[in-house]
């Protein structure tokens, strides 16, 4: 976390400089993600703009757009990669959760807290409506976890050989783990 500060609004986290939630009130700023992250993120969203071609219905988002929620604890999400069904105004952030998220793993994503502090993040995803979310280990494990709403804590695990899914969330669209690994 680089800044913190008790209270904030939605309007400061529009002028927050870089990535940023918020969180329990305070603007969380994250840190700028490696290239490999950048790459995993942004095939992701490739795949996922293709998706939002082919059938013409919701909107893909790559990494750094906000999704504005009202849980208690939390009032954003920013995915590193995400696709939305709904209205949209391109000059505001989103207004709901995205249907289906991606985050991506950085090198500190991982041990006891850093898997304890994913796991409350999904849990906020499906609290506010969120139908799948995918734990991208691409530095590890080298597999795809798809966690969804139905079963929130019994992932899918897909590894190199596998085809990854966010069914019900996205019905049809498919993404190999492989192209993730190029």
């Amino acid at each position: 976390m680089i800044e913190a500060r008790a209270g904030a609004t939605i309007a400061e986290l529009h002028r927050a400089p870089g990535k940023a939630e918020l969180v329990n009130g305070e603007i969380v700023v994250m840190s700028p993600a490696s290239a490999g992250h950048g790459r995993w993120s942004g095939r992701i969203f490739h795949s996922l703009l293709e998706y939002e071609q082919r059938t013409g219905q919701g909107y893909a988002f790559p990494d750094n757009v906000g999704f504005i929620v009202d849980l208690p604890h939390r009032q954003s999400f920013s995915p590193d990669a995400a696709y939305f069904f709904g209205p949209i105004n391109e000059q505001e952030f989103v207004d709901g959760a995205p249907a289906f998220a991606a985050e991506v793993r950085s090198p500190e994503d991982f041990g006891p807290i850093a898997e304890q502090a994913l796991a409350a993040k999904r849990a906020d995803y499906f609290a506010a409506g969120t139908q799948v979310v995918w734990d991208v280990d691409m530095i590890r494990d080298k597999v795809v976890r798809v966690y969804r709403a139905a079963s929130p804590t019994e992932p899918s695990v897909y590894g190199a050989h596998d085809v990854a899914e966010a069914e019900p969330a996205l019905p049809g669209w498919t993404m190999p783990v492989a192209e993730l690994l190029c």
